[in-house]
This record gives structure tokens, sequence and C-alpha cells, in this order.
């Protein structure tokens, strides 16, 4: 598999890096950012799936990671939300199409083709990781923002034991029961609610999926909070499997990468303090 470099930058110590490479799943270029802290020998590695609209510079911009990222030797790696270019299927909304990938494998047309981000991250993109970066696969956390909140959740729940910690800023915590939800999924994966229930983090562990513990923030000054958000869902699926959640309702705070940038330092401290065991 053929590996782009496209920029590499001195940060804190170590190197922040965008790089594009073909992607067999979607069919398309990809493009993903990865930070990189200084020292020998292998890092373990954080996953951040962005939100809607977002690419991978959003969070590697933004997020203002990369000084504890650095301090706690932790390799952050930001992908892209979904497939992009001509060839690939588009909606004029902001949340359906490119830029909102919403992490699933599609079945339906005109998604189909493209827009496979479900096996690229839980796949094709791990593997390309592990083949060209100095990174230890066998510790890995994973979080997300929004969109990516929900991506987080649902592929740390669909993959036992792949990741030692899971965390997420203000996510999707149950695409079933929301206006998002209903119009990505529907046109994603077609009308038959039972094909979402691999897309919702409350569904899957209601369904028997299980992870060590989770942490969560969400801004109660959040615009989306009742009507998309509704962390009360995934705190009752939570209480009902016996998973231990850190549910932390931020007063004042909203849905942008100001309240991010708040709280980022904890999030890493909390993966650093389960990946070093």
């Amino acid at each position: 598999m053929t590996l782009e470099t496209l920029s590499s930058q001195r940060c804190h110590g170590g190197v922040v890096s965008y790089h594009r490479h073909p992607s067999g799943q979607t069919g398309t270029p990809m493009r993903f950012a990865v930070f990189t802290p200084e020292g020998d020998g292998t890092f373990p590695v954080v996953w951040f799936l962005a939100g809607l609209t977002c690419t991978e510079d959003n969070f590697t911009v933004k997020a203002g990671a990369q000084r504890a990222a650095a301090d706690l030797g932790l390799m952050l790696i930001a992908p892209d939300t979904s497939p992009r270019g001509e060839v690939v299927a588009d909606d004029p909304a902001y949340d359906l199409g490119q830029g909102a990938g919403f992490y699933v494998d599609a079945t339906q047309a005109p998604w189909a083709p493209h827009f496979r981000m479900r096996s690229y991250l839980e796949q094709e993109l791990p593997a390309l990781i592990a083949g060209n970066f100095p990174a230890d696969l066998t510790r890995q956390g994973i979080m997300g923002h929004s969109m990516g909140g929900h991506g987080a959740l649902t592929i740390a729940l669909r993959n036992p034991g792949r990741f030692r910690a899971v965390s997420a800023f203000a996510p999707i915590v149950s695409p079933l029961n929301c206006p998002w939800g209903d119009k990505a999924l529907t046109a994603y994966l077609g009308p038959d609610r039972a094909a979402w229930r691999d897309y919702d983090a409350c569904a899957l562990i209601d369904d028997g999926a299980r992870v060590a513990d989770i942490l969560v923030d969400q801004g109660l000054a959040d615009a989306f909070l009742e009507g998309q958000l509704k962390p009360e869902l995934l705190e009752s699926a939570c209480a009902r499997a016996g998973i231990p959640l850190t549910l932390r309702r931020q007063p004042g705070y909203d849905h942008s990468y100001w309240f991010i940038q708040s709280f980022i330092d904890d999030h890493l401290r909390w993966h650093a303090a389960r990946l070093r065991g």
C-alpha cells in the first residue's frame, strides 16, 4: 500500500504529520494525521474520531492535544470522517454524505461503493499504521467528538479487548433515538432498524457488548444536548449493564472545540493510565 507523507512539522518535541493513501475499502484516497512523541521504541496509540463536517485537521489543529500527548508518551491518530472526491456520493446537507460518514459500512445506493468507514477504521487503517509507524497496537485507546464519539463508542464495543480505554466528548449515544441518526442510518443502511443496532452504543450494550469503563464529557450549554445527544440514554444503558460510566456534565460549555480543548488533557490522562497497565 502506497503511503504518501504530505507534511511534517516539529511539535512539543515530537512530530505532527499528515498522510494520504489509496484505500481498498473506500476506493478513494484517504487522509489522516499523526502525532508521534519524541523517543525511541513504540508508543501506545489513542485514536480520535471527529464529528460532522470535520476532517483530520480539526482535532489536530484545534484540540491542543499534542502537549499532553508528548508528556504522556502517546501517539495520536486522527482519520478523516468520510471518503471524498468527485466520484463519491454526496448530499447538500451537512449531516449526510461527505464529511458525515457516521463510521458505518453503507449497504444502500448510492453510498455503498465508498462509504465503508467501519471496515476502514477497524481493519485497513490499523494495518497501515502497524506497518509504517512506531505504534504499539497492543495498547490502544479510542475517543471522539459528537458523530466521532458515536464512532469511538461503537467501535470499542464491537471489538472487545482491542481498546483498553474509550472516551467521548458530547457523543451521539443512540442514533436509533435522534434525528441525526434517523436520517443518516436510513440513508446508509436502509429502513430496517434492526440493522442499525451495530451502530448504536446503547443498543450494543443492551445486546451484550461490554467495555471496562467509559469517560464522557458533555457541555450543558450544547445546543444539541436534548434533541440529538441524550447522554441519559447511555447512562441508563451502562447502569443496566454494570459498565462504570464517568459522565461529567460541564456547565456553560457548548459543542465546540473550545469545549474539547478545555478537557482534552483529562481524557489523555485517562487513556494513559489504562494504556500503561
